[in-house]
């Protein structure tokens, strides 16, 4: 395929630990927002458009912020995430209130895809490799059954202010994944990494790769997912909490054998805000890459 891949922005999320709105939160020295970082490094590996998946809320002003800076360097596009995207009347529920989840947002941007494509999250910062690795995987490798996810270190991808989710990996000695679990409350300490399950401690061997929401996706897979997607519906119509995750999707698809996904090895470099006390961290690293050169004085 030589056709120019898209980049898919979630920027749905509530960010209910940070307090705010950190999709459209400034970091950077000319205060960057995160995301902003992201699609410098796709447009300069290669990426012809950027869609954003974003709340009903802030579409205007995301529009607002977003076209003007850099709306005429590479096609976009905003897709909404609502409550009743994709859901058919019978399982809409007045008192749910959040949406469904990473894969949920993905089945909302079905109709603004159609050629390979990169997902990542809005308020993580992913690193100029990550993207170089991604379009070219999606320029050269992808297939139907063959997609690709950027794997993290585990010891570069906590937090010094709390703990944190992450999706943890197995991998085939070939660099295959071979399936992920949701680990929550892992931690460092002076001992190790640990994921805590209730009274029990489990340690995570630091260089085991984590998932942080960076994929590469054929465009089969909104088929794919849609067909998970209602039997999931029907499953937790009861449930107001409940989450369609990609890596349930991913977990899927490989245990089906309808697909295989590689491990990229392009997650060299990571940070993200989780707390507000992430921010100064992340303020700091962005303006320590300014200073190196990875970046030009003003994005934009």
């Amino acid at each position: 395929m030589t056709k120019k891949p898209t980049l898919l922005i979630l920027a749905a999320g509530m960010g209910s630990r940070y307090g705010g709105d950190k999709q459209i939160d400034g970091f950077g020295p000319n205060k960057e927002t995160i995301l902003e970082y992201s699609v410098f490094d796709a447009i300069r590996s290669g990426f012809g458009k950027v869609v954003f998946i974003v709340r009903r809320e802030i579409l205007e002003e995301a529009k607002a912020m977003f076209v003007p800076k850099f709306g005429g360097k590479i096609e976009l596009d905003f897709v909404v995430q609502a409550l009743d995207s994709m859901v058919p009347d019978v399982y809409q529920n007045p008192e749910r209130k959040k949406p469904y989840g990473t894969a949920h947002a993905l089945l909302c941007a079905k109709d603004a895809i159609h050629e390979p494509f990169a997902v990542i999250n809005a308020d993580d910062f992913y690193g100029e490799e990550a993207f170089r690795m991604l379009a070219s995987f999606l320029t050269r490798e992808v297939k139907a059954d063959l997609h690709c996810m950027v794997g993290y270190a585990i010891k570069n991808v906590l937090s010094d202010h709390g703990t944190v989710s992450r999706g943890v990996c197995e991998a085939s000695k070939e660099g295959y994944l071979l399936g992920m679990i949701e680990r929550t409350r892992i931690s460092r300490s002076t001992n190790g990494i640990f994921h805590e399950d209730g009274a029990e401690k489990v340690e995570i061997l630091p260089e085991n790769p984590v998932s942080m929401n960076c994929w590469g996706f054929h465009p089969a897979v909104f088929d794919q997912t849609e067909k998970l997607w209602f039997p999931f519906l029907e499953e937790n119509k009861e449930n107001l909490k409940s989450e369609f995750y990609i890596p349930k999707v991913v977990n899927s698809l490989i245990q089906e054998d309808m697909a295989k996904v590689k491990i990229l090895e392009g997650g060299k470099i990571w940070f993200g805000v989780t707390y507000p006390e992430d921010r100064d961290h992340v303020m700091n690293a962005l303006k320590n890459l300014h200073q190196k050169g990875a970046y030009p004085e003003k994005l934009w």
